[in-house]
């Protein structure tokens, strides 16, 4: 249960996280990869199978060429062997003195026409033969009649086996014949006793490279003769720089009786062979290059890749087209969509192509203006409504204010105070005057400033123990604010602190700007409020009027929030004069002229300093 919610959650984030165009791509690359992993497998087990199989052919087919040269070579040896026994040559080196030249002759001419006749006989393998008597100082040849007895001549080639040459100076790089001596005496062959007979059998480096042009002509090689040391002998139709090539490394081989290496040679690959020649001690060398052999395997598998990345180079296309016809659009309108839910409902979709997702931006654009429309008229009825209440809020202020005021009038009328009455008369009418305005519902705050003034002196006139500082700055008095938004605040600080209290009557209102925000700040020195009571003014701020608490500082609030949003509040805390202190935070917009202007001018110019 556990791992079926845990493969659903990874597929739910792998749904998440990926398009429909990488998931598209990465299907193509998930099925081509196994293709691709197995035909390469399948491929290189093909080749190494046909390698192998090259291989031991090539084996095989120079082996067969060299048994066949040492079958002739056996061949000529067996008819030494046979020929030293015959009884005309014993005779040649009889002891018996011969009774005429005749009988000489007769003999000469059997021994001469039979080696003639062995030589004859294999025409692709020509022989020569020597006869030496050591004991008559005589020599017959089926190829030279004019040569002579030479006992140093014996003595140097007497070795017992095949050599190269016959030890008389030749030229460097020049081809030899291969000899072999043998004679009938008892002794250990290869040794003089001085009166031996001794058969000489050679053939030329002609008779290897018709052997090797043979074998060229059926196989794909360029075969060669080689002994370290000696001058290689080449097919007659050789590739002679691959020939010296090989030739160079071989000279740094140790050849074994039976090599095969693949070798680079001129850039490419070969299969070099080797098999030794147990009479000569030569090795008969094969290249073939195995692009030649393999090449056919190797033009197949290319092949499949060049399918292979055409299929590839298919799918992603196919893959980029679905993306710019389904999820290109699919995207813009889940972008359109999410533009809308942020409250964009001016964004419209466009598109070029016709298609069904043209209808569909047709449709969402008119679903979008639609909702634009909606959203204005809505918008405007919540408009005429704010508007409805601001004014309501104003119209429950200004009875509050007069009711005061004309209760002042009436405790100076009766005191005989008739300055206080002129004066409160002034006030009064300068506030209605300003009050009555009601053609715009903010002013300028150094025009509510102006009013705090008027309030103040008033009550100043009521109670003399009133001192009052009014300290805004003058970038703060340009602001625009709700009308009566401070007065309602001044006054409960003159009746609710300086009032209570007869020692008290010091009102403080000061103001700054900083971090967006303005702040103005009303202190009085009264007998203030207890901790719980703060927290409690400051709860009743934040809930629906109720008839127990008063209108004025709950309508003042709400106009606050109304006007400047609901990061703009009052709050009510402790004061330095140690009466109470209100707060009135409103939060600058972006739109207002004067906040472009803020960081510019700073906090240096102030208000004059106002007081009574």
């Amino acid at each position: 249960m556990v791992l079926r919610r845990g493969m659903d959650r990874i597929k739910r984030r792998l749904g998440a996280g990926f398009s429909l165009f990488a998931k598209i791509n990465g299907l193509i690359i998930i099925l081509f990869i196994p293709i691709i992993v197995i035909y390469t497998y399948s491929n290189n087990v093909t080749f190494q199978v046909v390698s192998k199989e090259l291989q031991k052919s090539n084996t095989r087919q120079l082996a067969f060429l060299s048994s066949q040269i040492d079958s002739r070579i056996n061949q000529m040896m067996d008819f030494t062997i046979t020929f030293s026994k015959d009884p005309n040559v014993q005779k040649f080196n009889g002891l018996n003195i011969w009774e005429d030249r005749y009988d000489r002759m007769q003999t000469r001419f059997v021994i001469q026409e039979k080696m003639m006749l062995q030589s004859g006989v294999m025409d692709i393998w020509p022989a020569k033969y020597t006869v030496h008597s050591q004991h008559n100082k005589d020599v017959i040849s089926n190829y030279n009649q004019f040569i002579k007895y030479d006992e140093d001549y014996l003595k140097r080639n007497m070795s017992g086996k095949w050599t190269y040459g016959n030890g008389d100076t030749a030229t460097s790089g020049q081809l030899k014949a291969f000899y072999w001596f043998f004679t009938d005496s008892l002794a250990r062959q290869g040794m003089l006793t001085g009166s031996n007979l001794v058969v000489e059998a050679s053939f030329g480096y002609e008779n290897i490279q018709n052997m090797l042009d043979t074998y060229k002509a059926g196989g794909q090689g360029d075969p060669l003769f080689y002994h370290e040391g000696d001058t290689p002998i080449l097919n007659r139709s050789a590739d002679v720089v691959l020939s010296s090539e090989l030739i160079r490394y071989l000279d740094t081989q140790s050849l074994e009786d039976t090599t095969q290496k693949v070798v680079k040679l001129e850039g490419k690959d070969y299969l070099v062979s080797t098999i030794k020649s147990p009479h000569l001690g030569w090795h008969l060398v094969d290249a073939i290059p195995l692009d030649r052999v393999l090449g056919l395997i190797a033009f197949s598998r290319n092949l499949f890749y060049l399918c292979m990345f055409l299929l590839f180079v298919v799918g992603i296309s196919a893959s980029i087209l679905l993306y710019r016809n389904v999820q290109r659009p699919i995207r813009k309108l889940i972008d359109g969509l999410r533009r809308v839910q942020r409250g964009e409902y001016s964004v419209r979709l466009h598109s070029n192509d016709k298609n069904e997702f043209s209808f569909l931006f047709y449709r969402f654009n008119d679903m979008s203006r639609q909702i634009q429309d909606l959203i204005e008229n809505v918008l405007h009825e919540k408009i005429r409504a704010r508007e409805a209440t601001l004014k309501q809020l104003q119209a429950q202020i200004n009875p509050h204010f007069l009711y005061n005021c004309l209760g002042y009038i009436i405790n100076m009328a009766q005191m005989k105070e008739e300055k206080a009455v002129v004066s409160m008369a002034y006030n009064l009418s300068a506030y209605y005057r300003y009050t009555t305005r009601m053609e715009r519902e903010t002013a300028l705050l150094s025009e509510e400033i102006q009013l705090i003034i008027n309030y103040l002196d008033i009550q100043k006139l009521r109670n003399g123990r009133i001192e009052y500082h009014i300290d805004i700055p003058l970038d703060m008095q340009s602001q625009r604010v709700p009308r009566l938004l401070l007065q309602p605040i001044v006054e409960n600080a003159v009746i609710h602190g300086v009032g209570k209290s007869y020692t008290a009557g010091e009102i403080r209102i000061s103001g700054e700007m900083s971090s967006g925000f303005c702040r103005i700040y009303i202190d009085d020195d009264g007998p203030g409020m207890s901790h719980a009571q703060l927290e409690a003014l400051n709860g009743k701020m934040k809930e629906t009027l109720q008839e127990e608490m008063g209108c004025g500082l709950w309508n003042t609030n709400q106009r606050v929030i109304h006007q400047f949003g609901t990061h703009s509040y009052l709050n009510f805390r402790q004061s330095d004069l140690g009466g109470l202190r209100t707060e009135i935070v409103w939060e600058i917009t972006a739109g207002d002229e004067h906040f472009n202007d803020l960081n510019k001018r700073g906090d240096a110019g102030h208000a004059d300093d106002h007081s009574r």
